[in-house]
């Protein structure tokens, strides 16, 4: 770091008088033989440390770091049961399972550089012998309303997310690669990137899934589409041994189906190109069973759109105005990315440091 930079962006200041900050850098006497310009910036760079060291502890107290809610809604016709997994090494959420009724939703708040997945859970119930609660799609098999660290069954949709991570971007994506259950749509609120968009699947899958794919519940009602991958357990439709690569596993006629009627979703595991998405400081809306009446896109399509930008959507996006246009502000103020804070301790250890030189100077100078 060049001193002199704080010579031409801090005030100066010739003396320092008795003041609360004193006792952390010692001032040479006049006459004695530092360098003027090494003193005076030694003092700027210390009531600098003061300052933060004050600063930085006040915004973990009042509650400013960086987080981010995620909204989830029911507008299915019927009862869904949400679970949420972290991803290893990452501590589970408040809640990891509980039910919403239709027109239901619910907010939770994830910290910084949260990682995991949303789903849908169909056709739950607890069995009154054992008390078990189990769920016919998406069952996570904690045999409890919450799943505890435990992931979905296939087939379930699955919204994926990583906060916080390279370059204090979100990614997230709405993935069918172990299949369909549940119509699911992700809007960012309040985000900022040209890739910060609308993403998902809202096509009733299970009423054109192939039969040997279906899941059909004890009444014989379609519930679910599997996976290729899940149904035959070949390693080219699971991209596997030999195809465990971009270049050999190729979308299949099954994955295919997937993709053309949710474009922007994944359809199977290299489908990365048209179906990861980021963010930077956003909050978000899941809705399940988005119905496709009215035009909603994320804040970043409508400013994209407005400064003449395409925002990333094709002519076949059965997606696109998934649900009637709510508030797409947000209420949720992000202040500082994790990195961002990170830096600035980073800063003020190092300037405490060269503070601490300037005391042995003081100390030991002839």
């Amino acid at each position: 770091i060049s001193l002199s930079l704080f010579r031409h962006h801090l005030p100066l200041f010739p003396k320092i008088s008795p003041h609360p900050v004193s006792f952390i850098c010692k001032r040479k006497k006049a006459g004695e033989t530092t360098p003027t310009f090494f003193t005076i910036s030694m003092a700027q760079l210390c009531l600098l440390v003061s300052l933060l060291t004050l600063t930085i502890p006040h915004l973990f107290i009042s509650g400013v770091v960086p987080s981010a809610t995620f909204t989830i809604v029911n507008k299915c016709d019927h009862t869904v049961w949400p679970g949420i997994l972290s991803n290893a090494g990452i501590a589970q959420l408040s809640t990891t399972g509980f039910p919403l009724q239709k027109g239901e939703s619910k907010t939770i708040t994830a910290p910084s550089s949260w990682g995991g997945r949303f789903w849908g859970r169909t056709l739950c119930s607890t069995q009154e012998s054992t008390g078990k609660f189990t769920c016919v799609t998406g069952d996570c098999g904690s045999g409890k309303l919450g799943c505890a660290g435990v992931g979905a069954a296939p087939p379930a949709t699955l919204a994926e997310f990583t906060l916080d991570g390279d370059s204090g971007l979100d990614f997230y994506d709405v993935s069918l690669v172990d299949g369909y259950n549940l119509p699911m749509l992700v809007v960012p609120q309040g985000g900022t990137g040209v890739n910060c968009t609308t993403t998902g699947c809202v096509v009733d899958l299970n009423g054109a899934c192939p039969s040997e794919l279906k899941v059909t519940s004890t009444d014989g009602e379609r519930v679910a589409c599997k996976s290729a991958c899940e149904a035959f357990g070949q390693e080219q439709y699971c991209c596997k041994g030999a195809y465990n690569t971009a270049a050999t596993c190729k979308p299949s006629s099954y994955s295919q189906l997937f993709k053309n009627a949710c474009p922007r979703a994944y359809s199977y595991a290299y489908d990365d190109g048209t179906s990861i998405f980021t963010c930077a400081s956003a909050d978000y809306l899941i809705t399940f069973c988005p119905p496709p009446s009215a035009s909603h896109k994320s804040s970043s399509e409508q400013q994209n759109i407005a400064a003449g930008n395409s925002p990333l959507t094709n002519n076949t996006m059965v997606y696109e105005g998934a649900f009637d246009d709510e508030s797409s502000g947000c209420d949720h103020i992000h202040m500082f990315p994790s990195h961002v804070i990170a830096s600035a301790i980073a800063v003020v250890t190092a300037t405490w440091r060269l503070c601490s030189m300037s005391d042995l100077l003081t100390l030991y100078d002839p």
